[in-house]
């Protein structure tokens, strides 16, 4: 049942999606909001078909602070990439630079305000997210980054990479870190299972805290729901 799921859902969901992203361009006339409210039509769309398609819900713990914040999240799964854009209200989210590259859909992130993050981590790359992440809270946005990186396996939990602590600096923003389960249901490979996959949003973190503390505090709390379950 999992992979007949699973197949629809790929079926239902990249099949529409096909449509929804070239038309991008249509929204870009109308500037940068319009192309925020395409992609939450997007990720409402993914809602749906993971909803009806596979059998997965969303639970939702804590709670969000009133205004921009700075989020920190576990990644497990692209469930949560897309999920966040949706709970989040459209934030400027860290995007691997080799999906920016993507033609039309790299594009279409670009617009979107996305900070396209280099894995080489070279100097340039990092000045250049932390201009976008600065330009981001000009205008009144939310940034949601994955601080470990990249998407891991359950279980696994590698250190908070180096630039994290500077942007946490940078951005001087209050800073909410997210445990999420989502690699129990949707594993990088093979079917995906019904369940109810959890967010759980931390203690609010104010700004001003030196680069161990913020690294610790946070690591600790977006793995909060990374332990073994039946």
């Amino acid at each position: 049942m999992s992979r007949l799921r699973t197949l629809l859902f790929n079926l239902v969901f990249w099949g529409g999606s096909v449509p929804i992203v070239l038309t991008v361009p249509v929204s870009a006339w109308f500037g940068q909001r319009a192309v925020i409210a395409h992609a939450t039509v997007w990720t409402r769309f993914h809602r749906w078909a993971t909803r009806v398609l596979l059998g997965i819900h969303v639970r939702i713990e804590g709670e969000r602070p009133d205004g921009p914040a700075l989020y920190a999240a576990k990644h497990q799964a692209m469930f949560e990439t897309l999920e966040l854009q949706r709970l989040l209200d459209g934030p400027a989210m860290a995007l691997k630079q080799e999906l920016a590259d993507i033609p039309v859909w790299g594009w279409a992130t670009r617009r979107y305000g996305a900070l396209v993050v280099d894995r080489d981590a070279t100097s340039t790359a990092l000045r250049k997210m932390m201009r976008e992440a600065s330009a981001a809270k000009a205008q009144g946005r939310s940034i949601l980054i994955f601080p470990e990186g990249t998407r891991v396996r359950p279980g696994e939990q590698p250190p908070i990479k180096s630039g994290f602590a500077g942007l946490y600096r940078l951005l001087n923003m209050p800073t909410v870190p997210v445990a999420v389960d989502s690699g129990r249901l949707w594993p990088k490979r093979g079917p995906k299972r019904a369940g109810v996959i959890t967010f759980r949003f931390g203690e609010v973190i104010a700004p001003g805290l030196g680069r161990e503390e913020i690294e610790a505090r946070v690591h600790a709390a977006i793995n909060e729901l990374d332990a073994p379950r039946p």
